[in-house]
């Protein structure tokens, strides 16, 4: 258990660093195969607050602050309503549920609307159709809201953060840095909006396996920032339509 918990940390930190998002969304399911889903949440939201916090200290030398401004402050705001609408929907009857390999698979509106929503994004990004559209910086603020509405609707706000981030004129390493600060901001908002139970964390989950899992995503850090030089935009472009288009598909199909 330790070992699996471990390994998907690190991979998934890596793998983060680079889209700017994934690391709940890979870590999470793999702990809810070993402790219950509230223990799950509340160690996942421990080790991505940390991580993300990590990979700010090491990468603030290249953070654009004014691009963090611009679509940070939006995205907080925007949070509100989207955690307000989720709250209303949550009470909507589900649209379908089945299982698939002994995972209960649960198809809701919110699910589609946002997994739609990425695959198109998904598309956009693939065949540079923001590009031709021109879509520029000015349109941050923009992102800022789309991000932080569905971050509050479903908490998938760095697919949508990354998306746009991409076209605001930033380097591999900005891009990366930036994206940890707006993380980090946002990470530390909804922690103090919706609590994070460390007493509980710490009751039914040893410690050890804690600092070894934040270790394992701070190493993830490490290993990604040698070799960030080497990147280019591109690469992380065509990543984070990849990751964009699973995230979507997997939330479709209900099995996230």
């Amino acid at each position: 258990m330790t070992f699996v918990i471990i390994i998907t940390a690190f991979l998934a930190s890596l793998l983060t660093l680079f889209s700017g998002f994934g690391l709940g969304t890979l870590l999470m399911p793999v702990v809810a195969v070993f402790f219950p889903i509230t223990i799950a949440v509340a160690l996942t939201a421990f080790v991505h607050l940390l991580n993300n916090l990590f990979k700010l200290a090491t990468l603030w030398r290249d953070v654009n602050w004014s691009v963090s401004l611009k679509f940070g402050i939006p995205a907080l705001i925007a949070t509100i309503p989207g955690a307000w609408l989720l709250t209303n929907l949550s009470g909507l009857p589900q649209i379908h549920n089945y299982q698939l390999f002994g995972i209960d698979a649960v198809v809701t509106a919110v699910k589609l609307a946002v997994g739609i929503l990425l695959i198109l994004f998904a598309f956009a990004e693939w065949f540079s159709f923001a590009k031709k559209v021109n879509i520029s910086a000015k349109y941050l603020p923009w992102g800022g809201v789309l991000s932080g509405f569905f971050g509050g609707l479903s908490g998938h706000q760095g697919a949508f953060r990354s998306a746009f981030l991409l076209h605001a004129e930033l380097n591999a390493q900005q891009f990366v840095a930036t994206n940890a600060v707006i993380a980090s901001l946002v990470d530390i908002t909804r922690l103090l909006v919706y609590g994070l139970n460390i007493t509980l964390l710490l009751e039914q989950v040893d410690v050890s396996l804690i600092i070894a899992a934040t270790i394992a995503a701070f190493a993830g850090v490490m290993a990604g920032k040698m070799g960030i030089k080497k990147v280019t935009i591109g690469f992380i472009q065509k990543l984070v339509a990849i990751m964009l288009l699973l995230l979507g598909f997997l939330l479709t199909a209900g099995i996230l």
